[in-house]
């Protein structure tokens, strides 16, 4: 429908290794160093929202990881789109670097996806420029909260 919100389904890890969160510092020429959760656009042939992001983690991280628990979710929107994002806190099993594939990784203008380790504390990640801003202001509140959270 020409001229309507597109809505734009994602899912999101927060994935725990240890007690630090796997995030993706991500480096572009368009905008300052930013940090982001592991996951993506949930996509047509996905069997569900933890299908989705167990096939993001493998392209974004070659990782797998244990049990899912559903634990926050976020609405943004810009004119014409609206993000719908839903986090689960899980804990990494494993992870090879040297398997990321995927759309984001063919096309060197989309920039760097550098892999980071941060300590799961609000002081760390409030240290660090992290997206989107409602995950920044939940983990704020509950980051000491989320290794008791994980499966």
């Amino acid at each position: 429908m020409s001229g309507g919100i597109r809505v734009r389904r994602a899912v999101r890890a927060l994935l725990l290794d240890g007690d630090a969160l796997v995030l993706l510092r991500r480096t572009r020429p368009d905008r300052p160093v930013y940090w982001t959760t592991p996951g993506g656009k949930i996509e047509p042939g996905d069997a569900g929202r933890e299908a989705a992001l167990r096939r993001e983690l493998d392209e974004e991280l070659g990782a797998v990881a244990g049990p899912l628990r559903e634990v926050f979710g976020c609405t943004e929107s810009e004119p014409g789109l609206r993000r719908v994002q839903t986090f689960y806190v899980c804990r990494l099993r494993t992870m090879d670097l040297s398997r990321r594939h995927g759309p984001e990784f063919d096309d060197p203008s989309n920039g760097r996806y550098d892999v980071d380790r941060v300590p799961c504390t609000a002081a760390a990640l409030a240290s660090i420029a992290l997206i989107p801003e409602p995950l920044a202001a939940y983990l704020a509140e509950h980051a000491e909260d989320l290794p008791a959270l994980a499966p």
